[in-house]
């Protein structure tokens, strides 16, 4: 079991999904994903501190972040925002991990943003199931 969508943007598991979106959002510069507002657990004595979780409403608007806060289970991604986010991916897919093993975080980035660019053409939501 794990998570598809449509328009082929991702089929795998959901721990590799989360893996992915972590490395997104640390190779874009943004704080770990275990600290943002749905992510961070109160009860992980090791994040426990003044100021936590990191709303997502205080960064720089960058359409990444719909990505990135989005559930790993269900919804949509609309079709309006797929383009912006797949042009996202594309500045971000060369500084991912890209290597011979059974999961190239580079390639998972590109066919993410392939799949986001159909939905685009199609005027399709992304839909996660």
């Amino acid at each position: 079991m794990g998570l598809d969508t449509t328009h082929d943007c991702w089929h795998g598991g959901y721990g590799t999904f989360g893996l992915w979106r972590a490395r997104l959002a640390e190779v874009a510069g943004l704080p770990p994903l275990e600290l943002m507002e749905g992510f961070y657990d109160p009860d992980n004595s090791l994040n426990r501190r003044p100021g936590l979780p990191i709303k997502w409403a205080c960064l720089k608007p960058d359409p990444l972040y719909i990505l990135l806060d989005h559930s790993d289970c269900d919804g949509v991604i609309k079709a309006s925002d797929c383009a912006a986010i797949a042009a996202r991916l594309d500045e971000l897919a060369p500084l991912m991990d890209n290597d011979s093993s059974r999961l190239s975080m580079q390639a998972k980035t590109r066919q993410f943003a392939a799949g986001l660019r159909a939905a685009a053409a199609a005027n399709e939501d992304v839909d996660f199931h």
